[in-house]
């Protein structure tokens, strides 16, 4: 059942000439209509038309704010069976509400086309798109969607400067060469300047028609994480032995591989980075099992390795702290806190693996209690107990209980070793 009609046109990328003459058309005939925003040049062909300005300034996100001019556009098309609404460009070329529209079910969306900012940019930069494979973000969704394989990038929406800060704090390493900020293309003050990476929020004003072009944003380690899953999975059916792996028999790997990162982080030193290399690779090794599962993960139809990255982003991200000062046990009562909610536990304690060794669980135990301000129980006289209110005593003293352990063990063993060689 059909409950309405909303016709989506275009605005083009600036001012009225032009708008196209199917566009126009529509304008004259079509009751009521709605922009997306008034801050367009070509806006002021639709002097009978409402827009959706105010909710920019109330809404707490874009996500929210779609959602709202959505729910709008959806009540009147009930209510009046068929209405128009105007984006700035095209409504094909980064308008998530257009999106949202063809998502209502028993919505008629009829899309018209209109051009986009993109052609001008194309033809005021030279390049063909296709051919050098530009890739289109927004920029307040940068940090989430730039390729990790890099290549040249157009970056729309740069309105601010503190948008554009946030683009540039994103990237890592920094671009070589120089970029484009693009304003205002199709109007009589458009402007191209030119300008280094670091300079990109301190250059000229940016607004609502701001874009920037990166002729070569460079690969991020997640290319290079890309390209070792799928090294990953194409020796599992190389390999007998790896295609014959699952979760379970990967364990005992899993659990190598953490224990050999600890004793290379044991070598390492922070100042003279002595052991550095030997670090690295034992991280790689963990890395290689982490993909591993993912890869089986993924061949099983559950997840893949990019879920794997973005379940840990959504949980650093929905658990960081809101800005303030704020102490260290402060920071750490309020991860807890976050975390026991998220995770839907009874207690924060359910979140300890009874299967750790029990000098570690103890670690972990002390540490809880503490973030969550609570004393530990007293203890007796046992063997047990002792060893409790030492490791306690440890973590109190800032120390580790089950690193101070192994370092112990390494210096007995080693010690062993020579009586042994000597006798």
């Amino acid at each position: 059942m059909v409950i309405g009609r909303v016709d989506v046109i275009g605005l083009g990328p600036g001012g009225v000439d032009l708008l196209t003459a199917a566009t126009a058309e529509l304008i004259e005939v079509i009751r009521p209509q709605y922009l997306r925003t008034a801050r367009h040049p070509a806006a002021v062909a639709m002097t009978n038309a409402s827009s959706f300005d105010g909710y920019y300034e109330a809404a707490e996100s874009f996500d929210a704010l779609y959602r709202s001019i959505v729910a709008d556009l959806v009540d009147s098309a009930t209510e009046h069976g068929r209405i128009l609404y105007a984006v700035p460009g095209s409504p094909v070329v980064a308008e998530r509400t257009v999106q949202m529209l063809l998502e209502v079910d028993g919505l008629d969306v009829a899309i018209h086309p209109a051009m986009s900012f993109l052609d001008l940019v194309w033809a005021h930069l030279g390049i063909d798109p296709a051919e050098i494979g530009v890739s289109l973000i927004d920029a307040h969704a940068f940090s989430d969607t730039v390729p990790s394989g890099g290549g040249p990038v157009l970056i729309s929406q740069c309105e601010s400067r503190i948008t554009l800060s946030g683009v540039k704090l994103s990237v890592d390493p920094e671009p070589g060469g120089q970029v484009a900020l693009l304003q205002r293309l199709g109007l009589p003050d458009e402007e191209i300047t030119w300008l280094d990476w670091s300079e990109i929020d301190r250059g000229p004003e940016p607004d609502h028609l701001t874009s920037l072009y990166v002729p070569d944003l460079p690969a991020r380690a997640g290319g290079n994480l890309d390209r070792l899953a799928s090294l990953v999975s194409e020796l599992v059916d190389e390999d007998p032995w790896k295609a014959a792996q699952d979760h379970d028999s990967l364990k005992r790997f899993l659990i190598e591989e953490c224990y050999e990162v600890l004793e290379a982080l044991d070598h390492f030193d922070a100042e003279s980075g002595d052991g550095a290399e030997e670090l690295v690779s034992e991280l790689g090794d963990l890395v290689y099992q982490v993909v591993f599962h993912s890869i089986l993960g993924q061949r099983g139809g559950w997840f893949e390795l990019n879920d794997v990255v973005l379940a840990i982003h959504r949980k650093l991200s929905t658990r960081r702290p809101v800005v303030g000062e704020r102490s260290v046990d402060e920071s750490v009562q309020h991860w807890e806190r976050v975390k026991r909610v998220e995770m839907e536990r009874e207690s924060s304690f359910d979140g300890i693996p009874v299967e750790l060794p029990a000098l570690l669980r103890a670690t972990r135990l002390i540490h809880k209690a503490e973030a969550l301000g609570l004393d530990l129980p007293e203890e007796g006289t046992s063997a047990g107990a002792s060893l409790f209110n030492e490791a306690a005593a440890v973590v109190r003293d800032g120390g580790d209980p089950e690193n101070d352990l192994r370092t112990r063990l390494a210096r007995v063993e080693a010690g062993l070793r020579q009586a042994e060689s000597e006798s």
